[in-house]
This record gives C-alpha cells, sequence and structure tokens, in this order.
C-alpha cells in the first residue's frame, strides 16, 4: 500500500462526509430545540436541483461568482421547503414524524420534476479555494485540494459546538427543547426559536444536497443523494447530541461509504460489492436499535423532541 492510495483514500473519505456533516449539523440544531424533522433526504434533494439550476442558468452572466450564488440559492431553497414542514407542525400542530416523512417525499417528487429537463447536463465543478500549488504534495492535497464546502462543513460543526455550549442564544435554545413549557413561561419565544431552528436546519441541507449536484458529480441525476439524508438523521442520535462527537461519527460513516469503492479497486472479494454499498445503512440501522434498546436515546435526547407545543393564546 503505498502513499499515493492512502492520500487517494483520505482525499475520498473527506469529499464523501461533507454533505452528511452538513446535513447533520443542521439536524443537530433542530432536535437541541424539540423538533424531530425526518424530512433532511428531501431538502437536501431541493437544494441539489437548486443549487445546479442557478449554477447552470446563470453561470455566463456571473463568471466565477456562479458556483457561490447556486450554494446561496440551495441553502434558501433548503430552508424555504423546512418551513412548509415548520408551519405544519408548529403552527398547526401536526404529526412530527408524519410530516417529516411526507416532506422527504415531496423533496424527492419535486426535485424529480425540476430536474428532468437537466439529467446527464454537466456543470463546471466547485473547485478548491486554495491556489494549485498548494495542493501539489501529498499533505497539501489533503489539507487544500479540497471544495470551499469541506472547509464550511468543519467551521460549521465547531461553530455549532460553540454556539449550543457556549452562547446565551444556544443556552435558550436548549431550554427550549429540554422543557418548553418553562421557557415559554419565562418569556422566550418557543415557537420563533424552533422556526428559526427548523430553518437553519432547513439551509445546511440545503446546502449538503449541493454538494452532490456541484463537487461530487457535477452534474443532475435523479436521487443522487442515494439516501445519505438519512445517515445524516442517524448521525445526530449516534453522536448523542454533541457536535464533538457529530464531528467523528461523520468520518467514521465516511469510511464505510469509501470501504465499497476500495473493494473493489483492490479486488478484495470475499464479499460482494452490494454489501459494502449497504453497509452505512446497514450500521445506521444498528446504532438505532441498540441505542433505542440501551436506553441511550431516551436519556441524551432533548426531553421535548417530537413533542408539540402549543402556546395560548
Amino acid at each position: 500500500m503505498n502513499i499515493g492510495f492512502i492520500i487517494d483514500a483520505l482525499v475520498t473519505i473527506i469529499g464523501v462526509t461533507t454533505p452528511i456533516l452538513l446535513a447533520a449539523t443542521g439536524e443537530l440544531v433542530v432536535e437541541k430545540s424539540g423538533v424531530l424533522n425526518l424530512g433532511v433526504e428531501g431538502m437536501m434533494l431541493i437544494g441539489a436541483v437548486t443549487g445546479f439550476a442557478v449554477t447552470l442558468n446563470f453561470g455566463d452572466s456571473l463568471g466565477d461568482w456562479a458556483p457561490w450564488v447556486g450554494i446561496g440559492a440551495a441553502a434558501l431553497a433548503g430552508a424555504a421547503s423546512s418551513m412548509l414542514f415548520a408551519f405544519l407542525v408548529l403552527s398547526l400542530g401536526s404529526n412530527q414524524v408524519a410530516t417529516g416523512l411526507a416532506l422527504a417525499i415531496f423533496g424527492i417528487g419535486l426535485s424529480s420534476l425540476i430536474g428532468a429537463s437537466y439529467v446527464g447536463t454537466v456543470i463546471a465543478p466547485f473547485n478548491q479555494v486554495f491556489p494549485d500549488w498548494l495542493a501539489e504534495d501529498p499533505i497539501g492535497r489533503v489539507a487544500f485540494g479540497h471544495s470551499p464546502l469541506v472547509y464550511f462543513a468543519l467551521i460549521m460543526v465547531v461553530a455549532v459546538g460553540y454556539f449550543l455550549n457556549r452562547t446565551r442564544a444556544g443556552l435558550i435554545l436548549r431550554a427550549v427543547g429540554e422543557n418548553d413549557i418553562s421557557a415559554h413561561s419565562i418569556g422566550y419565544p418557543v415557537v420563533a426559536i424552533r422556526y428559526a431552528a427548523v430553518a437553519f436546519g432547513g439551509a445546511m441541507a440545503g446546502v449538503g444536497g449541493s454538494y452532490f449536484s456541484m463537487v461530487i458529480t457535477p452534474m443532475w441525476a435523479e436521487q443522487m443523494t442515494a439516501g445519505r439524508g438519512w445517515i445524516a438523521l442517524a448521525l445526530v442520535v449516534f453522536s448523542s447530541w454533541r457536535a464533538g462527537r457529530l464531528l467523528v461519527g461523520a468520518y467514521f460513516f465516511g469510511i464505510l461509504m469509501t470501504l465499497e469503492l476500495y473493494a473493489k479497486a483492490s479486488g478484495f472479494s470475499f464479499l460482494p460489492s452490494q454489501f459494502w454499498a449497504a453497509m452505512p445503512y446497514i450500521m445506521a440501522i444498528v446504532v438505532l436499535a441498540v441505542m433505542s434498546a440501551r436506553d441511550v436515546a431516551g436519556s441524551e435526547a432533548p426531553a421535548c423532541l417530537g413533542r408539540p407545543f402549543m402556546p395560548n393564546s
């Protein structure tokens, strides 16, 4: 095993980890506020098709700024779709699980409809942000040879961890998730805080989805997120709702997702390639089952997670 193989593996792991890290970071904030949004997969696909479409249609007029505008549009589209969910569960008091699943299905269908005319169309990839000479040697390639979204994901998970644990606003958000009645009684706008958290989660999911259509494979294909939104949901539980563990868990799932590619490349045929492709999803199910059996989810999850709150009029 040479150094080139190791570097290629590290770069691949970082690349496949980024979208689930982005989506999971947003979902962490949502769940810390006491809301369970299972529509991450749908929001990622809406962000993916929006970012791709904006970059494609405005590439000539915006030039080098087109990918940045596409990322911004993906974030706005993800946030807008999350507001449909927020209105139904926060303002109308609908069931969060059923509404989240409906959002996931809605996002899959809407992205397929919008992207029907873009299937197979290619755009220029959203390349590395650092100068090429910094990524010429192996160490430089691992540190500097990535899309700006890779560094954005790392910055955001650190920023969210700091926000939740070190700021007054983060303390208020956690208080809303732990005891919404008490938070409401001392004057905190529970519904408004949860709206903001859901919007942030949607924006992060949209950016995570755009990573697929603008970086990994800069072309549009239906359902190109391939279930990564569900892995992001499992990752939040796997991390026990903590940002530091979220980062470690994301790269653990990234390694699992990379095994399929390198098992094929190395000719390792003890197990079929389909097994390695399914491994991240199997692990997600195992993680959720084990944590539920040990009652870890019940002890670590925000106390009000998934529970509707309707303020008295």
